[in-house]
């Protein structure tokens, strides 16, 4: 395909990265799906051999692992359950802060026990079986999106009425994950792929989102900056801030881009780093026809010309989603001219 660069030799999955992440050319565009494992994640050997087993049956370049999506409030209180959701995400059923004073209450946590300790072991196991073949990202969630998972719908009333209680409450939900994180990164994480639930306008408005989130998201993203070799971060959900979090220290985006105002090629001068996407993850991923996930990938590398691209979903993909869908994506880049 014009402008997709030739001749060039086979490479790791480590030099594909990297070539990326520097807007090289590459031997073929990298690629990383994800999924959830709710059959295997409260337990730490179960989850790593989970994560393991999914990346030595697809050879990704990449591997985010995937603890379930409330291990970070747990240790705070929060209950969560298997509720049968169609991506394998577990949910809160009872909250860890039901008042506006619980806030500067939070425990400092220390990521070495309870949840974050187990979490941190799943991911120690999984970087020991995979022996550094492949970069390994850890999921952090922002501290607002944390505090919305601890507390339910009620941060927004408390931003508003009480936003010095939370803001405290904010302060040491961040302090916590960077612990967090820091601990994966000396166990064998490469970095982080840290993700915001709350940059859209259908949340908060402009200097809400500044104050609440980017100021805590900020904090976490600069403290790791020089440890995490890798940082993708993912803006969930609809009409987002572009303007705010485009401007993340970070050299990987992951957004909805099929079902998104700013495709690919749109995010191309707005960001420098690897745009990490292309695929449908709602419908076209896990539903077919094959030609039709073949023809996304094709069209996200004729976007970017195979520059600064990692194929992958916009979000987590359904648990349902057939072997041979996740195929077809790998084969549709072998399939491209190199």
């Amino acid at each position: 395909m014009k402008g997709v660069e030739m001749s060039v030799s086979k490479m790791t999955h480590w030099e594909r990265v990297t070539a990326a992440v520097a807007g090289e050319a590459v031997d073929r565009v990298p690629v990383s799906l994800w999924r959830h494992f709710p059959e295997s994640d409260r337990d730490p050997a179960r989850l790593a051999e989970a994560c393991v087993a999914w990346q030595r049956m697809h050879d990704f370049d990449l591997v985010k692992f995937m603890p379930g999506g409330t291990y970070g409030v747990e240790d705070w209180g929060a209950t969560s359950a298997d509720v049968g959701s169609l991506i394998g995400a577990r949910a809160v059923i009872k909250p860890g802060v039901t008042a506006a004073e619980g806030w500067p209450r939070l425990a400092r946590l220390s990521p070495t026990e309870g949840q974050l300790g187990r979490e941190v072991k799943a991911l120690a196991l999984a970087a020991e079986a995979l022996g550094g073949d492949v970069p390994i990202l850890q999921t952090l969630f922002s501290p607002l999106t944390t505090a919305i998972k601890l507390a339910g719908d009620r941060v927004f009333a408390d931003l508003r009425r009480r936003p010095d209680l939370l803001e405290a409450g904010l302060a040491i939900i961040a302090e916590t994950i960077i612990g967090f994180a820091r601990a994966c990164l000396r166990v064998g994480a490469h970095g982080v792929f840290f993700a915001t639930q709350c940059a859209s306008y259908r949340m908060l408005n402009e200097p809400e989102h500044l104050r609440f989130g980017v100021r805590y998201d900020r904090l976490v993203l600069d403290a790791l900056a020089g440890e995490s070799k890798f940082t993708m971060v993912h803006f969930h959900g609809n009409d987002v801030m572009f303007g705010q979090v485009l401007q993340y220290p970070a050299n990987m985006m992951n957004w909805h881009d099929r079902r998104s105002e700013l495709d690919l090629g749109g995010a191309m001068s707005r960001f420098g780093g690897v745009l990490v996407g292309g695929l449908n993850e709602a419908v076209t991923l896990p539903k077919g026809p094959i030609e039709a996930i073949k023809q996304e990938v094709r069209n996200a590398i004729a976007q970017t010309k195979g520059r600064r691209l990692m194929i992958a979903p916009g979000c987590v993909i359904p648990i349902a989603t057939p072997e041979s869908h996740y195929r077809a994506v790998i084969e549709a880049v072998n399939e491209m001219p190199h």
